[in-house]
């Protein structure tokens, strides 16, 4: 069975540039534009892990990990950050909302996919 990932991101390029990577991987990709949509499309997607950006309008990253790990179901879900920020700091403030690891823009896709088989195995 394939394994579900969400993914929340603003812009349409990385957007697009994840669903390729992913369902060439064999995984099932979900995606949202923005943390709102994602916590909206969160309980039909049911992911088995959510790639999450940081920068998004209407709610960011950190908001939308708070919200996903506010959800008993979702508390266990590995959240994989995929940002150009590098910021110690705000590492850290997402490791404290619930993220499990941090990609840094521009992705390698390759990376990318050992960290989702690492974290989903």
């Amino acid at each position: 069975m394939k394994k579900r990932v969400l993914t929340v991101d603003d812009s349409r390029t990385i957007r697009n540039m994840l669903l390729v990577t992913l369902n060439n991987a064999g995984f099932e990709t979900i995606q949202a534009e923005d943390g709102v949509e994602g916590l909206e499309v969160l309980e039909a997607a049911n992911p088995d892990v959510i790639v999450t950006d940081i920068n998004m309008p209407r709610l960011d990253g950190f908001g939308f990990i708070e919200g996903v790990r506010k959800n008993d179901r979702y508390r266990a879900v590995p959240i994989l950050v995929l940002t150009t920020e590098s910021d110690a700091e705000k590492k850290n403030r997402a490791r404290q909302a619930g993220a499990t690891g941090w990609i840094v823009k521009p992705f390698d896709p390759t990376k990318l996919i050992d960290a989702i088989e690492r974290v989903t195995a």
